[in-house]
């Protein structure tokens, strides 16, 4: 089933235990905090569930499902996925970076990679499969965890002066394991039905007891969240915050406080490799981060769209040196999406047949993630200029008859009036000023990890054979003259 955007909020009113400003919060659909961004989810499902929009698939067991779980085994397949997943970025401007599509997009990997599972133990060799057909026939919208908290990030798990620090096996039986720890970085488990924990940093020799992988319902007791403050919370309208009060998905440290999880919810169990192998044998990290660069170019073209309007407010978009930087924002912004369409055109199949976006241009593109983004900020702040500085306290001062006559006489444009420009020049500041748009730009200098990451899986998966050939033929079409050789 695709469910609609009321199911979705009935879904997360339950006994979670989410904490914020030293408090428990009784539902996160109705908090300060988290009601922006439940509403902003409850209208993506509600986008997909309007068959106009054309975001539903028939599934290989015949089931209708949201096309976000889809396992693409064409070109034709990867882009209408894509189609779906822009359909969705666009209604959060790119804003949204753990959006349900994006964990569903993990769990399609997984199941369309049986085999790896496989090598694990055998009772638990089936599950990630069954799970996400339960995800996909539900609906559901999940987050992860995959990161441990940084306590001391020259030590191995084991090797931390407290067991448990981060997220571990405490003990198990013959119904399940019980988990004791931490884990970060939560985005969006606030306001999620599931969440997935595991570990994608390098594990090594010693830390078996924290090499698991499995799913956990936001509600289940000693699931504890303990939330970074709030973007939203203290804004006055959504007029003067548009993005902070709609989108701020809120982080959080995710503790375990002894919390037991059945085996059919475990896929991988105390095995180093194979919680790598979950990630990169199968489509999961490709596909998964398909979805993120699809929303990260959405997010690229809604930025210097607004830088190209608040050029014309200002009454400079035909200075040629401000051509220049629009210009240039659109050349950073076309790389980003150029990348992102040829990993998908050139698109390779793997031996069980599923169509994965090629990942010399995938990751190619986010290793320039780091790089782009801040630059693209750097530029929008120079169109911008002083203009975001003199904006009125709140949209108050333009509907209080004391203030009102000034704003409309001064703080206006040539093309527009107060009201307009100043939700204009608010939303700049929202994304370049706030602490909302600060996030973002920490957000995504570091979505794939530290630069080196990043530009690690670029660099492992370019395929430097072509290249090298290239240098070689080159090298063997010359030589040292055979004159020289004769003469000497």
């Amino acid at each position: 089933m695709v469910r609609s955007g009321k199911q979705y909020l009935a879904s997360i009113q339950d006994h979670r235990s989410i904490y914020i400003d030293g408090k428990k919060v009784d539902n996160v659909t109705t908090h300060p905090a988290f009601k922006g961004i439940s509403q902003s989810i409850a209208k993506l499902y509600d986008i997909a569930v309007d068959p106009l929009n054309d975001m539903t698939y028939k599934t290989e067991n015949g089931t209708t499902a949201n096309k976000i779980y889809m396992m693409p085994k064409s070109r034709e397949e990867l882009r209408d996925r894509r189609a779906a997943i822009q359909k969705w970025s666009e209604s959060t401007f790119g804003f949204v970076g753990r959006s349900p599509d994006h964990v569903a997009a993990y769990m399609a990997g997984f199941a369309s990679a049986p085999d790896v599972f496989e090598r694990g133990l055998t009772k638990l060799k089936d599950n990630a499969s069954n799970f996400y057909k339960f995800a996909r026939d539900n609906d559901l919208y999940l987050s992860y965890v995959i990161i441990p908290p940084q306590i001391d990030r020259s030590k191995a798990a084991h090797e931390l002066e407290e067991e448990f620090l981060a997220t571990g096996v405490y003990k198990e039986n013959e119904d399940g394991i019980t988990i004791r720890g931490s884990q970060m970085l939560g985005t969006s488990a606030a306001v999620s039905d599931y969440l997935f924990v595991s570990c994608i940093t390098p594990l090594r020799p010693g830390d078996e007891t924290y090499a698991v992988s499995f799913v956990v319902p936001m509600d289940a007791p000693g699931l504890k969240l303990y939330c970074r403050p709030s973007f939203a919370a203290d804004k006055p309208s959504v007029y003067d915050y548009p993005l902070s009060t709609q989108f701020d998905e809120s982080d959080a440290l995710v503790v375990f406080e002894d919390v037991f999880i059945p085996w059919e919810h475990v896929f991988v169990y105390k095995d180093i490799k194979l919680v790598q192998a979950q990630f990169h044998e199968t489509p999961a990290h490709r596909i998964g981060n398909n979805q993120a660069q699809t929303r990260y170019v959405t997010k690229l073209k809604f930025v210097i769209g607004l830088a190209r309007k608040i050029a014309a407010a200002n009454g400079i978009d035909k200075i040629p040196s401000v051509q220049e930087k629009l210009g240039e924002l659109a050349s950073l912004a076309a790389t980003a999406e150029g990348l992102l369409l040829a990993s998908e055109y050139e698109c390779i199949f793997d031996h069980r047949g599923n169509a994965i976006p090629n990942p010399r241009f995938l990751y190619g593109a986010m290793g320039l993630q780091n790089s782009i983004y801040p630059q693209v900020i750097h530029i929008f702040r120079e169109l911008v200029g002083g203009g975001v500085l003199q904006v009125p306290s709140s949209y108050k001062e333009l509907v209080n008859p004391e203030t009102k006559a000034d704003m409309e006489r001064y703080v206006r444009s040539s093309t527009m009036g107060a009201v307009e420009k100043v939700k204009l020049f608010k939303l700049a500041w929202d994304i370049i000023g706030s602490e909302f748009g600060g996030r973002h730009q920490q957000y995504e200098m570091f979505y794939a990890g530290a630069p080196f990451v990043a530009k690690g899986y670029a660099y492992r998966n370019y395929g430097y054979d072509e290249a090298v050939a290239l240098a070689e033929n080159c090298l063997n079409s010359y030589s040292i003259p055979e004159d020289s050789l004769v003469e000497s």
